[in-house]
């Protein structure tokens, strides 16, 4: 499969495949000097470049580096940010500092990474019933702690 992706800047950076087993493409801050995020901001931040998706079956998620969540806090807004097939802009991460300390984002550093993924659109059917299991309707830790 072919993703064909454009630059909307001439410095920005494309995504990145960290190895060859990696799911996500690494993307990064396009901006042009460096951006503290302080615990508690939320702050949009471009990558410099849109992509286009073959057809509506594929759908781009934007999740956090896990690097930069588990160490530093920093994390998607949204949790996930979804980029529909027939979206044309520039793809940005909505960024948050969940931790205790400020952290700096510097020009080009990976902050986020895109996986491609298929998209499945069902038919809804509404029913008066639904079909039971043992789990029936219990969640949030119903099924016990570990």
């Amino acid at each position: 499969m072919e993703l064909n992706i454009k630059k909307l800047r001439p410095d920005a950076k494309l995504p990145t495949r960290g190895s060859a087993g990696s799911a996500g493409l690494d993307l990064y801050a396009c901006i042009d000097e460096k951006i503290t995020l302080n615990p508690g901001d939320l702050r949009i931040i471009p990558t410099g470049v849109a992509i286009a998706l073959p057809d509506s079956s594929l759908c781009a998620f934007l999740y956090a580096r896990s690097g930069l969540g588990v160490k530093h806090g920093v994390c998607l807004a949204n949790g996930v940010g979804v980029i529909d097939s027939d979206y044309r802009g520039e793809i940005c991460a909505g960024l948050c500092n969940v931790g205790s300390e400020p952290y700096t984002i510097e020009p080009f550093e990976r902050i986020a990474q895109m996986v491609i993924a298929p998209v499945v659109i069902p038919t809804l059917v509404e029913r008066s019933e639904l079909d039971s299991t043992p789990r029936g309707a219990g969640g949030f830790g119903s099924t016990g702690k570990n």
